[in-house]
């Protein structure tokens, strides 16, 4: 009986880091790109709403920010062509990786 009982307390203990409270490091937002404003320069910055509802947001880019079109990463003026040729803003959607800790944006994606 005690073996087991020592046995049980034992994979508990083994299991705490089980329930350890994660940490959101990233949030990702997926937003109509007509609630999108494109960053003019690598240390400006990128607005945009979380929802349609909600209040635009301004979160700041910087060099290291990654630019992606359909899978491929380019330089921000390439991405910013490619976006200002969509015709149809509201139905396409844009990703935008948001670093919490660091308030900045680490990539924005669009698949075209």
């Amino acid at each position: 009986m005690n073996i087991r009982k020592s046995l049980i307390c034992a994979l508990l203990v083994v299991s705490l880091p089980a329930v350890a409270e994660f940490t959101t490091i990233s949030r990702a937002y997926e937003i109509a790109l007509s609630d999108f404003r494109v960053p003019a320069t690598p240390n400006s910055g990128a607005m945009f709403k979380e929802c349609a509802e909600c209040d635009m947001m301004s979160v700041r880019v910087t060099p290291n920010t990654q630019y992606i079109v359909n899978g491929k990463s380019i330089a921000l003026k390439a991405f910013r062509k490619a976006v200002f040729q969509i015709r149809d803003r509201a139905a396409e959607t844009i990703i935008v990786l948001h670093h919490l800790e660091s308030d900045t944006i680490v990539s924005i994606s669009v698949t075209i």
